[in-house]
Protein backbone atom coordinates (compact mmCIF):
# COMPACT_ATOMS: atom_id res chain seq x y z
CA UNK A 1 0.00 0.00 0.00
CA UNK A 2 1.47 3.50 -0.84
CA UNK A 3 2.47 5.59 2.17
CA UNK A 4 -0.14 8.12 2.96
CA UNK A 5 1.47 10.33 5.10
CA UNK A 6 1.81 13.59 2.86
CA UNK A 7 -1.92 13.56 2.12
CA UNK A 8 -2.98 16.89 3.24
CA UNK A 9 0.13 18.98 1.79
CA UNK A 10 -1.33 21.63 -0.01
CA UNK A 11 1.19 23.08 -2.80
CA UNK A 12 -0.42 22.41 -6.38
CA UNK A 13 2.17 19.98 -7.35
CA UNK A 14 1.28 17.66 -4.49
CA UNK A 15 -2.44 18.26 -4.67
CA UNK A 16 -2.45 17.35 -8.40
CA UNK A 17 -0.21 14.66 -7.54
CA UNK A 18 -2.12 13.18 -5.06
CA UNK A 19 -5.67 13.64 -7.46
CA UNK A 20 -3.83 11.76 -9.98
CA UNK A 21 -2.66 8.98 -7.90
CA UNK A 22 -6.13 7.99 -6.07
CA UNK A 23 -9.21 9.37 -8.43
CA UNK A 24 -9.91 7.54 -11.85
CA UNK A 25 -8.55 9.05 -14.70
CA UNK A 26 -12.15 10.26 -16.03
CA UNK A 27 -11.63 13.81 -16.28
CA UNK A 28 -8.21 15.90 -17.59
CA UNK A 29 -8.14 18.98 -15.35
CA UNK A 30 -6.67 22.16 -16.36
CA UNK A 31 -3.09 22.23 -14.38
CA UNK A 32 -4.99 24.09 -11.77
CA UNK A 33 -5.74 23.73 -7.73
CA UNK A 34 -8.87 25.61 -6.79
CA UNK A 35 -9.11 26.46 -3.23
CA UNK A 36 -11.39 29.10 -2.41
CA UNK A 37 -14.01 30.66 -4.61
CA UNK A 38 -16.43 34.32 -4.39
CA UNK A 39 -18.70 35.33 -6.48
CA UNK A 40 -17.84 35.17 -10.27
CA UNK A 41 -13.82 34.87 -8.58
CA UNK A 42 -11.77 32.13 -8.05
CA UNK A 43 -8.39 31.07 -5.93
CA UNK A 44 -5.26 28.71 -5.98
CA UNK A 45 -3.83 26.91 -3.39
CA UNK A 46 -0.83 29.20 -3.96
CA UNK A 47 -3.01 32.54 -3.58
CA UNK A 48 -3.52 33.29 -7.57
CA UNK A 49 -7.27 34.69 -9.00
CA UNK A 50 -9.05 33.67 -11.67
CA UNK A 51 -12.09 34.93 -13.62
CA UNK A 52 -14.70 31.79 -13.99
CA UNK A 53 -16.20 31.93 -17.16
CA UNK A 54 -17.41 28.62 -16.65
CA UNK A 55 -19.73 28.60 -14.00
CA UNK A 56 -19.21 24.67 -12.87
CA UNK A 57 -21.59 23.73 -16.28
CA UNK A 58 -24.17 26.56 -14.85
CA UNK A 59 -24.31 24.70 -11.61
CA UNK A 60 -22.58 28.10 -10.17
CA UNK A 61 -25.35 30.35 -11.78
CA UNK A 62 -25.68 32.67 -8.78
CA UNK A 63 -21.86 32.77 -7.94
CA UNK A 64 -19.48 31.36 -5.35
CA UNK A 65 -20.83 31.35 -2.25
CA UNK A 66 -23.30 33.41 -2.34
CA UNK A 67 -24.33 34.46 1.26
CA UNK A 68 -28.03 33.97 0.95
CA UNK A 69 -27.08 30.65 -0.14
CA UNK A 70 -24.74 30.04 2.97
CA UNK A 71 -27.15 31.06 5.24
CA UNK A 72 -30.02 28.73 4.00
CA UNK A 73 -27.69 25.67 3.57
CA UNK A 74 -26.63 26.32 7.35
CA UNK A 75 -29.65 27.60 8.46
CA UNK A 76 -31.37 24.19 7.15
CA UNK A 77 -28.29 22.02 8.14
CA UNK A 78 -28.74 22.59 11.64
CA UNK A 79 -32.80 21.99 12.19
CA UNK A 80 -33.39 19.21 9.65
CA UNK A 81 -31.53 17.86 6.82
CA UNK A 82 -32.24 14.46 5.59
CA UNK A 83 -34.95 12.27 6.58
CA UNK A 84 -35.89 10.78 3.21
CA UNK A 85 -38.72 10.38 1.33
CA UNK A 86 -40.69 8.17 3.95
CA UNK A 87 -41.41 11.05 5.89
CA UNK A 88 -43.08 14.69 4.82
CA UNK A 89 -41.17 17.79 5.16
CA UNK A 90 -41.37 21.48 5.54
CA UNK A 91 -39.28 22.73 2.93
CA UNK A 92 -40.46 20.10 -0.13
CA UNK A 93 -43.74 21.51 -0.91
CA UNK A 94 -42.83 25.28 -0.80
CA UNK A 95 -39.80 24.20 -3.13
CA UNK A 96 -41.66 22.40 -5.52
CA UNK A 97 -44.68 24.70 -5.53
CA UNK A 98 -42.19 27.57 -6.82
CA UNK A 99 -40.42 25.75 -9.58
CA UNK A 100 -43.80 24.10 -10.70
CA UNK A 101 -45.31 27.94 -10.96
CA UNK A 102 -41.98 29.20 -12.81
CA UNK A 103 -42.20 26.71 -15.46
CA UNK A 104 -46.10 27.29 -15.84
CA UNK A 105 -45.87 22.99 -15.39
CA UNK A 106 -48.13 20.75 -12.63
CA UNK A 107 -45.82 18.71 -10.67
CA UNK A 108 -42.47 17.62 -9.85
CA UNK A 109 -40.22 15.03 -8.93
CA UNK A 110 -36.89 15.59 -7.05
CA UNK A 111 -33.68 13.34 -7.72
CA UNK A 112 -30.37 14.67 -7.57
CA UNK A 113 -27.83 14.95 -10.36
CA UNK A 114 -29.34 16.12 -14.02
CA UNK A 115 -28.83 12.45 -15.26
CA UNK A 116 -31.16 11.36 -12.42
CA UNK A 117 -33.53 13.94 -13.92
CA UNK A 118 -33.60 12.65 -17.20
CA UNK A 119 -33.87 8.96 -16.55
CA UNK A 120 -37.47 10.16 -14.45
CA UNK A 121 -37.95 11.49 -17.55
CA UNK A 122 -37.74 8.67 -19.84
CA UNK A 123 -39.35 6.24 -17.33
CA UNK A 124 -42.24 8.73 -17.22
CA UNK A 125 -42.59 8.81 -20.50
CA UNK A 126 -41.98 5.08 -21.51
CA UNK A 127 -45.51 4.47 -19.09
CA UNK A 128 -47.25 7.50 -20.66
CA UNK A 129 -46.71 5.55 -24.11
CA UNK A 130 -47.87 2.30 -22.96
CA UNK A 131 -50.59 3.25 -20.74
CA UNK A 132 -52.25 6.45 -22.58
CA UNK A 133 -50.81 5.70 -26.74
CA UNK A 134 -51.16 1.61 -26.06
CA UNK A 135 -47.60 1.29 -27.71
CA UNK A 136 -47.20 -2.38 -27.21
CA UNK A 137 -45.32 -3.90 -24.42
CA UNK A 138 -41.39 -2.99 -23.93
CA UNK A 139 -41.69 -1.49 -27.87
CA UNK A 140 -41.39 2.05 -26.64
CA UNK A 141 -39.59 4.33 -28.40
CA UNK A 142 -37.70 8.17 -27.37
CA UNK A 143 -36.59 10.12 -30.33
CA UNK A 144 -33.12 12.33 -29.77
CA UNK A 145 -31.25 14.22 -31.72
CA UNK A 146 -27.67 13.77 -32.94
CA UNK A 147 -24.98 15.71 -30.56
CA UNK A 148 -26.92 15.37 -27.54
CA UNK A 149 -25.76 15.05 -24.00
CA UNK A 150 -28.17 13.93 -21.25
CA UNK A 151 -25.88 12.37 -19.26
CA UNK A 152 -23.09 9.34 -18.55
CA UNK A 153 -25.63 6.56 -17.46
CA UNK A 154 -25.71 3.54 -19.21
CA UNK A 155 -29.24 4.50 -21.03
CA UNK A 156 -28.06 7.58 -21.30
CA UNK A 157 -25.10 6.68 -23.09
CA UNK A 158 -27.18 3.96 -25.33
CA UNK A 159 -29.17 7.38 -26.42
CA UNK A 160 -25.67 9.37 -27.05
CA UNK A 161 -24.01 9.68 -30.71
CA UNK A 162 -20.44 9.95 -29.49
CA UNK A 163 -18.05 7.22 -29.78
CA UNK A 164 -16.02 8.50 -26.62
CA UNK A 165 -19.33 8.43 -24.30
CA UNK A 166 -19.97 5.04 -25.72
CA UNK A 167 -17.11 3.00 -26.47
CA UNK A 168 -16.71 -0.25 -23.94
CA UNK A 169 -20.10 0.57 -22.18
CA UNK A 170 -22.52 -1.76 -24.31
CA UNK A 171 -24.48 -3.73 -24.63
CA UNK A 172 -26.68 -0.53 -24.90
CA UNK A 173 -30.18 -0.11 -23.58
CA UNK A 174 -33.05 0.26 -26.71
CA UNK A 175 -35.62 2.31 -27.36
CA UNK A 176 -33.97 5.24 -29.11
CA UNK A 177 -33.85 6.67 -32.28
CA UNK A 178 -31.34 9.16 -33.48
CA UNK A 179 -32.04 11.92 -35.81
CA UNK A 180 -29.92 15.35 -36.72
CA UNK A 181 -30.09 18.10 -34.47
CA UNK A 182 -32.40 20.80 -36.09
CA UNK A 183 -34.03 18.91 -38.76
CA UNK A 184 -37.63 18.93 -38.48
CA UNK A 185 -38.33 16.93 -41.33
CA UNK A 186 -36.48 14.04 -40.31
CA UNK A 187 -38.13 14.43 -36.63
CA UNK A 188 -41.48 13.91 -38.67
CA UNK A 189 -40.12 10.70 -40.56
CA UNK A 190 -39.08 9.05 -37.16
CA UNK A 191 -42.23 9.15 -35.51
CA UNK A 192 -44.19 6.30 -35.44
CA UNK A 193 -46.87 3.87 -33.50
CA UNK A 194 -44.45 3.00 -30.82
CA UNK A 195 -43.02 6.78 -30.38
CA UNK A 196 -43.36 7.85 -26.85
CA UNK A 197 -41.88 10.81 -26.86
CA UNK A 198 -39.49 13.16 -28.29
CA UNK A 199 -36.23 14.23 -25.76
CA UNK A 200 -34.59 17.79 -26.95
CA UNK A 201 -31.85 20.45 -25.49
CA UNK A 202 -33.10 23.48 -26.76
CA UNK A 203 -29.41 24.71 -27.08
CA UNK A 204 -26.95 21.28 -26.88
CA UNK A 205 -24.27 22.40 -24.80
CA UNK A 206 -21.74 19.76 -25.11
CA UNK A 207 -22.07 19.46 -28.67
CA UNK A 208 -20.25 23.02 -28.32
CA UNK A 209 -23.34 25.51 -27.58
CA UNK A 210 -25.53 24.40 -30.62
CA UNK A 211 -28.28 26.30 -31.72
CA UNK A 212 -31.32 24.92 -33.65
CA UNK A 213 -32.22 27.01 -36.42
CA UNK A 214 -35.18 29.54 -35.80
CA UNK A 215 -38.63 28.17 -34.76
CA UNK A 216 -37.35 25.07 -34.55
CA UNK A 217 -38.86 24.33 -31.39
CA UNK A 218 -41.89 25.46 -32.10
CA UNK A 219 -42.07 23.15 -35.26
CA UNK A 220 -40.92 20.36 -33.12
CA UNK A 221 -44.07 21.10 -30.80
CA UNK A 222 -46.42 21.32 -33.24
CA UNK A 223 -44.83 17.78 -34.44
CA UNK A 224 -45.88 16.49 -30.76
CA UNK A 225 -49.32 17.86 -30.99
CA UNK A 226 -49.88 16.10 -34.40
CA UNK A 227 -48.81 13.07 -33.93
CA UNK A 228 -49.88 13.02 -29.68
CA UNK A 229 -46.29 12.60 -28.31
CA UNK A 230 -44.83 14.03 -25.53
CA UNK A 231 -42.12 16.75 -25.90
CA UNK A 232 -39.67 16.28 -23.11
CA UNK A 233 -37.00 18.92 -22.83
CA UNK A 234 -33.51 18.65 -21.33
CA UNK A 235 -32.73 22.65 -19.50
CA UNK A 236 -30.18 21.22 -17.04
CA UNK A 237 -27.56 23.69 -18.42
CA UNK A 238 -29.34 26.21 -20.16
CA UNK A 239 -32.44 26.68 -17.82
CA UNK A 240 -32.42 29.13 -14.45
CA UNK A 241 -31.75 32.03 -16.42
CA UNK A 242 -28.35 30.74 -18.37
CA UNK A 243 -29.81 31.78 -21.81
CA UNK A 244 -31.71 35.21 -21.04
CA UNK A 245 -34.66 33.50 -20.24
CA UNK A 246 -36.10 31.82 -16.89
CA UNK A 247 -35.88 28.87 -19.28
CA UNK A 248 -34.93 28.83 -23.23
CA UNK A 249 -38.05 27.15 -24.54
CA UNK A 250 -39.42 30.71 -23.50
CA UNK A 251 -37.72 32.00 -26.45
CA UNK A 252 -39.59 30.09 -28.87
CA UNK A 253 -43.16 31.16 -26.53
CA UNK A 254 -44.01 27.11 -26.13
CA UNK A 255 -44.34 25.04 -22.99
CA UNK A 256 -43.10 21.33 -23.00
CA UNK A 257 -44.61 18.37 -21.59
CA UNK A 258 -41.93 17.66 -19.58
CA UNK A 259 -38.90 19.51 -18.34
CA UNK A 260 -35.51 18.26 -16.74
CA UNK A 261 -33.86 20.85 -14.55
CA UNK A 262 -30.20 20.48 -12.36
CA UNK A 263 -27.30 21.80 -11.62
CA UNK A 264 -28.09 25.96 -10.58
CA UNK A 265 -31.50 24.73 -9.26
CA UNK A 266 -28.34 23.68 -6.52
CA UNK A 267 -27.15 27.14 -5.94
CA UNK A 268 -23.65 26.02 -6.58
CA UNK A 269 -23.67 24.13 -3.30
CA UNK A 270 -25.47 20.68 -3.93
CA UNK A 271 -26.86 18.32 -6.21
CA UNK A 272 -30.75 19.21 -6.89
CA UNK A 273 -32.27 18.23 -9.62
CA UNK A 274 -36.08 17.97 -10.59
CA UNK A 275 -38.18 16.08 -13.32
CA UNK A 276 -41.62 18.60 -13.87
CA UNK A 277 -44.50 17.94 -15.77
CA UNK A 278 -47.88 18.26 -16.87
CA UNK A 279 -49.84 16.24 -14.27
CA UNK A 280 -50.95 13.53 -16.89
CA UNK A 281 -47.63 12.63 -17.13
CA UNK A 282 -46.37 13.24 -13.52
CA UNK A 283 -49.38 10.63 -12.66
CA UNK A 284 -47.85 7.97 -14.30
CA UNK A 285 -45.66 7.25 -11.01
CA UNK A 286 -47.32 5.78 -8.12
CA UNK A 287 -45.50 4.77 -4.57
CA UNK A 288 -42.65 2.40 -5.12
CA UNK A 289 -42.07 2.98 -8.99
CA UNK A 290 -39.81 5.38 -8.79
CA UNK A 291 -38.00 7.19 -5.96
CA UNK A 292 -34.42 7.97 -4.71
CA UNK A 293 -33.01 8.15 -0.27
CA UNK A 294 -31.69 11.94 -1.20
CA UNK A 295 -34.15 13.16 -3.64
CA UNK A 296 -36.37 15.94 -2.01
CA UNK A 297 -34.52 16.04 1.08
CA UNK A 298 -35.28 18.96 3.34
CA UNK A 299 -31.79 20.46 2.92
CA UNK A 300 -31.39 20.70 -1.01
CA UNK A 301 -35.48 21.52 -0.87
CA UNK A 302 -34.14 24.56 1.43
CA UNK A 303 -30.92 25.13 -0.96
CA UNK A 304 -33.29 25.21 -3.78
CA UNK A 305 -35.52 27.90 -3.06
CA UNK A 306 -33.45 30.47 -2.07
CA UNK A 307 -31.32 29.76 -4.98
CA UNK A 308 -34.74 30.27 -7.04
CA UNK A 309 -35.30 33.38 -4.51
CA UNK A 310 -31.87 34.88 -5.65
CA UNK A 311 -31.99 34.62 -9.45
CA UNK A 312 -35.46 36.42 -9.46
CA UNK A 313 -34.74 38.73 -6.92
CA UNK A 314 -31.47 39.73 -8.23
CA UNK A 315 -32.44 39.91 -11.77
CA UNK A 316 -29.76 37.42 -12.85
CA UNK A 317 -32.20 36.59 -16.15
CA UNK A 318 -32.14 40.09 -17.36
CA UNK A 319 -28.38 40.60 -16.77
CA UNK A 320 -27.93 37.36 -18.54
CA UNK A 321 -29.51 38.67 -21.70
CA UNK A 322 -27.79 42.15 -21.46
CA UNK A 323 -24.44 40.87 -20.87
CA UNK A 324 -25.01 37.78 -23.00
CA UNK A 325 -25.74 40.53 -25.96
CA UNK A 326 -22.56 42.39 -25.27
CA UNK A 327 -20.85 39.05 -25.15
CA UNK A 328 -21.56 37.90 -28.52
CA UNK A 329 -21.22 41.56 -29.85
CA UNK A 330 -17.59 41.38 -28.10
CA UNK A 331 -16.99 38.40 -29.48
CA UNK A 332 -17.56 38.88 -32.67
CA UNK A 333 -15.41 41.62 -33.32
CA UNK A 334 -12.44 39.84 -32.68
CA UNK A 335 -10.07 39.87 -35.69
CA UNK A 336 -9.23 36.78 -35.03
CA UNK A 337 -8.11 34.17 -37.54
CA UNK A 338 -8.25 31.79 -34.88
CA UNK A 339 -11.84 32.21 -34.40
CA UNK A 340 -14.24 30.37 -36.79
CA UNK A 341 -17.60 31.27 -35.73
CA UNK A 342 -19.29 32.76 -32.25
CA UNK A 343 -22.44 31.36 -31.24
CA UNK A 344 -24.98 31.53 -28.50
CA UNK A 345 -27.60 32.86 -26.40
CA UNK A 346 -27.46 34.92 -22.90
CA UNK A 347 -24.18 34.04 -20.84
CA UNK A 348 -24.21 30.54 -22.83
CA UNK A 349 -21.55 31.03 -25.57
CA UNK A 350 -19.52 28.90 -27.42
CA UNK A 351 -16.60 30.21 -30.02
CA UNK A 352 -15.28 27.78 -32.28
CA UNK A 353 -11.51 27.63 -33.28
CA UNK A 354 -9.39 26.43 -36.47
CA UNK A 355 -7.74 23.38 -35.45
CA UNK A 356 -5.28 24.11 -37.72
CA UNK A 357 -4.00 26.94 -35.69
CA UNK A 358 -4.13 26.39 -32.44
CA UNK A 359 -6.18 23.45 -30.00
CA UNK A 360 -9.08 24.60 -28.25
CA UNK A 361 -7.37 22.91 -24.85
CA UNK A 362 -4.20 25.84 -25.99
CA UNK A 363 -5.73 28.19 -25.82
CA UNK A 364 -8.11 27.63 -22.58
CA UNK A 365 -4.45 26.61 -21.23
CA UNK A 366 -3.17 30.36 -22.68
CA UNK A 367 -6.49 31.72 -21.00
CA UNK A 368 -5.21 30.16 -17.61
CA UNK A 369 -2.44 31.22 -17.33
CA UNK A 370 -3.78 34.95 -18.23
CA UNK A 371 -6.18 34.63 -14.96
CA UNK A 372 -9.28 33.60 -16.95
CA UNK A 373 -10.66 29.73 -16.30
CA UNK A 374 -12.85 28.25 -19.01
CA UNK A 375 -13.26 24.65 -20.36
CA UNK A 376 -12.78 23.09 -23.94
CA UNK A 377 -15.80 20.99 -25.81
CA UNK A 378 -14.91 18.69 -28.26
CA UNK A 379 -11.40 19.93 -29.12
CA UNK A 380 -12.28 23.12 -31.30
CA UNK A 381 -15.00 25.04 -29.00
CA UNK A 382 -14.39 26.99 -26.08
CA UNK A 383 -17.32 27.56 -23.89
CA UNK A 384 -17.49 31.14 -22.09
CA UNK A 385 -20.69 31.26 -19.60
CA UNK A 386 -19.56 33.00 -16.61
CA UNK A 387 -22.39 33.29 -13.48
CA UNK A 388 -24.93 35.33 -13.98
CA UNK A 389 -23.96 37.99 -11.36
CA UNK A 390 -21.20 38.71 -13.42
CA UNK A 391 -20.54 42.42 -13.98
CA UNK A 392 -19.88 44.07 -17.29
CA UNK A 393 -16.54 45.50 -16.19
CA UNK A 394 -15.65 42.12 -14.84
CA UNK A 395 -17.15 40.34 -18.46
CA UNK A 396 -14.60 42.52 -20.51
CA UNK A 397 -11.95 41.93 -18.21
CA UNK A 398 -12.29 38.41 -19.37
CA UNK A 399 -13.21 38.92 -22.78
CA UNK A 400 -9.31 40.74 -23.13
CA UNK A 401 -7.43 38.40 -21.56
CA UNK A 402 -9.41 36.24 -24.13
CA UNK A 403 -8.18 38.32 -27.07
CA UNK A 404 -4.70 38.06 -25.64
CA UNK A 405 -4.84 34.29 -25.36
CA UNK A 406 -5.81 34.22 -29.57
CA UNK A 407 -3.17 36.47 -29.78
CA UNK A 408 -0.26 34.11 -28.57
CA UNK A 409 -1.57 31.88 -31.49
CA UNK A 410 -1.87 34.62 -34.08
Amino acid sequence: MDHIGDIHRTDSAAAIALEDRWCAHNYQPLPVVISRGQGVWLWDSDGRRYLDMMSAYSAVNVGHAHPRLLRALSGQASRLAVISRAFHSDRLGPFLAKLCQLTGLDAALPMNSGAEAVETAIKAARRWGYRQRCIAENQAEIIVAAGNFHGRTTTLVSCSSEPDYRAGFGPFTPGFRVVPYGDLDALRHAIGINTAAILLEPIQGEAGIVLPPDGYLRGVRQLCDEAGVLLLLDEIQTGLGRTGKWFAFQHDDILPDGLMLGKALGGGLLPVSAFVARRAVMDMFDPGSHGSTFGGNALAAAVGEEALDVIAEEGLVGRSALLGAHLLRRLRALNSPLITEVRGRGLFVGVEIDPSKASARQVVEEMMRRGVLSKETHHTVIRLAPPLVISQTDLDWAIDRFADSLAAFA
